[in-house]
């Protein structure tokens, strides 16, 4: 199966989309605090999302049963959300996909409620770099093997380890295209040569301890083996003829110009 590229057209959806997607991880931010559940978290923004005739991608799907994914601590990705309350020091990871007009906007975001401890401070903030360096890399030639690398190489520079189990991937009308899957670990000049119009996400999960997890009995949520702390960015991409462009960029985010 050819790797899908993007027209214009499609590309315009899909900033629509990215544009929501992002507004949720800006209208939720208040709301994270001591006391609230994600159950609580998760309502919020369902209703926020279905408020701008859009849809919330992880409901349903594959039989996931909340809107969002709210991954907490040692969560590494697909938690579940819960009558759990958090609590002062917590880290949480909200993961949001919203389809808007038949495209995808899918980005993550890590929270910390109240103060964190030193190390999970860190770690949140070597996560988000590993996610920048690998995004700033894209352009037309390269490969998803130099993203990969430059993640892993970053994160293992800071004595963090990569989950290497779940990766980023192809995304538009498609919530998960199977053509592209960006591993965010590597062989610089390996893998899949990027093209203008190719769209998908660059999303690493960072452990504090090992990188090996486990998948709990609800067959969603995965969490440290080890139970060290996990932290995880996403932004979905689009190549442009000289780079890159962030489709779910927040207004806060300074790193790349608007």
């Amino acid at each position: 199966m050819p790797t899908h590229i993007k027209t214009a057209a499609e590309i315009e959806k899909m900033r629509v989309a990215g544009r929501l997607a992002a507004s949720v991880l800006e209208m939720i931010g208040p709301h994270v605090k001591v006391g609230a559940t994600t159950d609580e978290l998760n309502q919020i923004c369902h209703d926020y999302i279905v408020a701008h005739d859009a849809y919330p991608a992880p409901l349903n799907y594959h039989g996931f049963p909340k809107s969002i994914c709210t991954s907490v601590n040692h969560v590494v990705c697909h938690g579940i959300p819960s009558d759990k309350k958090l609590k002062k020091g917590d880290i949480i990871n909200i993961d949001v996909t919203v389809i808007k007009n038949e495209y995808h906007g899918d980005t993550s975001k890590m929270f910390i409620v109240g103060e964190p401890s030193i190390l999970a401070q860190r770690l949140v903030n070597i996560t988000q770099e590993a996610m920048i360096i690998g995004i700033k890399m894209v352009k037309p030639g390269i490969t998803l093997g130099d993203i990969g690398a430059a993640i892993q190489k970053y994160a293992e520079g800071h004595n963090f380890t990569i989950v290497r189990e779940y990766c980023g991937h192809g995304i538009g009308k498609v919530f998960h295209e199977a053509d592209i899957q960006v591993l965010h670990y590597g062989e610089p000049g390996t893998g899949l040569v990027l093209e203008e119009g190719m769209t998908f996400t660059v999303e690493p999960m960072v452990n504090a301890g090992k990188r090996h997890i486990k998948l709990l009995g609800d067959q969603w949520t995965v969490v440290t083996k080890d139970h060290s702390l996990s932290a995880q960015w996403e932004h979905t991409i689009a190549v442009t003829k000289t780079g890159f462009e962030v489709l779910t960029l927040r207004e806060e985010e300074m790193w790349v110009g608007k």
